[in-house]
């Protein structure tokens, strides 16, 4: 596309292309590059932005960099990773930090080098010290020449650099998330620094991706998979809008995996938007039998989406189709892409269902069409707006393909000697930790656990797979527990135990326990993912989204998952996790948080249920837990 441009180089970050979204949504145009690229892609640009990545700049395996980039005559920032290649390309150091930051800190400005009233370009507008959010373990030693410090945190000296002479800045901090409340300002004010005007909107992307679909699709039909959820909602209907009704069908296959009536209202809310082109299949017992036994989470998901091929392929026979003039539709984000290592330099932290080996061949052979490939979940929401979707199709909690499945933590039952080995240091992490300054109130009945199960979680760029700390409050009577009243001191304590332990990824705290259940009375049980459970957990989920949307909190919150945990008193009942999220770029997340009064309704009813013997709640942001626990 020839027009002006801020060009992102991929160093394999998770948020690679979240920067050149945000520069987008600015309405400043940005593309992806390798770090390896020649200079001639640079045609045009700019800007250039180094990401972060998954690699430590002085590991032996680092992705391929073209030096010469640095030569170039126009402005470069550094972000993270970014932030060592800009420093290492004029002689800095670096190294290992004194103190890893994951989550916020606080931004302070530094006047300039020597003390000196030097302003930093990027920091145009902005005062006093700023919220920023860190992901890193490295850090810079000593600065390149030229380079003076322009920000620093509590424990990160070189926050913020620049050498104005050579138009060079690097950043510690992310400003690509909206956990940096001014990352947006700091972009506009790169952007405008290097001579760029606005030339990117909605419309633009809208006519983007429609003539993209027509291309894609050349003379063929186009068959997609519905799950209901917002992203292939939204993909459907740009394809109806690009190709037409008659040259595009809508799968949704109940998988068996869904929330509790959930194809039934699915196919409700289709038909009264006006989509006549698409039909439901029940293949519930197909993919329970694909995931029967199974306990590994990538497993699990590879037999889910492996099973959508196969449901797809009985699907067209029955319909009579002639696969010759089909092609296959999803509605993949690029988080979906980037999480499942879709980039050169990424780190795979999860495999998407949309990414397995089948799906994967079809890609290779150009049979498959993904119009939300480029774009991010609010994006996606905006689109469907633009398209004349209504709320309750556009804000629908995220739901992807495996549902419930990637929902319901399955075990063998068995704990080996390096479990136990990896779960007493964790104990005694969790030990050591001081939390006492946010839990000042409830200190004194407070104690710390450590679930015997593990979740996938995200740390500097790297998938982790640990345990969960468990925080328990007074018991209040009846199996209640009491519950933190002030959500910032609840997050300060869970980034202090996730940021100062090796074995823990989660922080979760007590609700409810079973009237008469003691601790040691809960064990690691034999449990997977079958119908008896998934119905169970049904039922737990359908009474906290109930209540939502009885108080009208539904939409203030991205996504709530119910977690199924094989953590119990007997093989028949099970503990569950309330895990609610507020995030708009999917990225990073701050766990949401209840009113009083929702949180007490919700643990009451649930607690009514026999099979529950406890309940707790995940106060966990993103990094360093994913979203699910799978």
């Amino acid at each position: 596309m020839n027009r002006s441009k801020i060009v992102v180089l991929d160093f394999g970050s998770q948020y690679a292309h979240l920067i050149a979204k945000r520069f987008r949504a600015l309405g400043f145009y940005s593309e992806i590059a390798l770090p390896s690229a020649d200079l001639s892609v640079f045609e045009g640009a700019k800007g250039v932005v180094f990401s972060g990545g998954p690699a430590s700049v002085y590991d032996e395996k680092t992705p391929d960099f073209n030096s010469e980039i640095l030569n170039l005559d126009i402005p470069i920032l550094g972000l993270c990773y970014g932030h060592y290649i800009v420093q290492l390309g004029y002689n800095g150091k670096v190294g290992k930090a004194d103190v890893g930051e994951f989550g916020f800190a606080e931004l302070n400005f530094s006047s300039g080098m020597n003390g000196s009233s030097a302003k930093c370009p990027l920091f145009k507008g902005i005062e006093g010290s700023q919220q920023v959010w860190m992901s890193h373990q490295d850090g810079v030693l000593q600065m390149g020449e030229g380079f003076e410090a322009v920000g620093s945190t509590k424990d990160c000296p070189f926050a913020a650099t620049q050498n104005l002479s050579k138009k060079r800045f690097s950043l510690q901090f992310h400003c690509e998330v909206k956990d940096t409340p001014c990352g947006n300002e700091i972009f506009k004010n790169f952007a405008e620094y290097c001579g760029m005007t606005t030339n990117w909107d909605e419309d633009t992307v809208l006519a983007h991706i429609l003539d993209t679909i027509k291309k894609d699709a050349r003379d063929k039909n186009v068959l997609l998979f519905l799950s209901g959820g917002v992203d292939s909602t939204v993909a459907f209907a740009l394809l109806n809008k690009a190709l037409g009704q008659e040259r595009v069908l809508g799968l949704h296959i109940d998988n068996g995996f869904m929330r509790k009536n959930e194809s039934k209202s699915v196919a409700e809310a289709y038909k009264k938007f006006g989509f006549n082109n698409f039909i439901v299949e029940d293949a519930s017992e197909s993919f329970l039998g694909a995931i029967s036994g199974l306990t590994d989470p990538q497993k699990k998901r590879m037999a889910v989406g492996e099973n959508f091929i196969t449901v797809r392929d009985r699907v067209v026979a029955a319909q009579k189709l002639n696969e010759d003039d089909w092609m296959l539709a999803q509605g993949t984000l690029y988080p979906d892409i980037i999480e499942s290592g879709g980039t050169k330099n990424s780190h795979t932290i999860k495999t998407h269902h949309n990414r397995v080996d089948g799906i994967q061949k079809l890609i290779a052979k150009g049979l498959i069409i993904e119009p939300l490939k480029d774009l991010y979940k609010d994006e996606v929401r905006a689109m469907g707006k633009k398209l004349g979707l209504d709320d309750q199709l556009v804000m629908r909690h995220p739901f992807p393909g495996p549902g419930l499945s990637i929902n319901v933590l399955c075990s063998d039952g068995s704990f080996t000697d390096k479990d136990k080995e990896e779960l007493a240091k964790a104990q005694e992490e969790l030990n050591k930790v001081k939390i006492d300054q946010f839990c000042a109130d409830c200190t004194a009945s407070m104690s710390r656990s450590v679930l015997p199960v593990r979740s996938v979680g995200v740390q500097g760029d790297f998938r982790t797979y640990r345990f969960p700390a468990c925080l328990t409050f007074k018991s209040e009577g009846e199996g209640f527990y009491h519950i933190p009243h002030i959500r910032e001191k609840v997050e300060g304590a869970s980034s202090s135990i996730t940021n100062g332990a090796a074995y823990l990824n989660r922080t979760v705290i007590k609700l409810y326990q079973k009237p008469g259940l003691k601790d040691e009375d809960l064990k690691l049980q034999e449990g997977y993912c079958d119908r008896r459970r998934l119905d169970q957990l049904r039922e737990v989920d359908n009474i906290v989204l109930t209540e939502l949307h009885s108080r009208n909190l539904y939409n203030s919150i991205f996504q709530h998952l119910t977690i199924d945990l094989p953590y119990a008193s007997t093989k028949e009942n099970a503990s569950f996790v309330l895990r609610p999220v507020c995030s708009e770029d999917v990225m990073t997340a701050r766990f949401a948080w209840f009113p009083m009064d929702v949180f007490k309704e919700i643990v009451r009813k649930i607690a009514e249920l026999p099979f529950v013997d406890a309940l707790y709640f995940d106060a966990t942001n993103k990094p360093p837990a994913t979203f699910g626990w799978e």
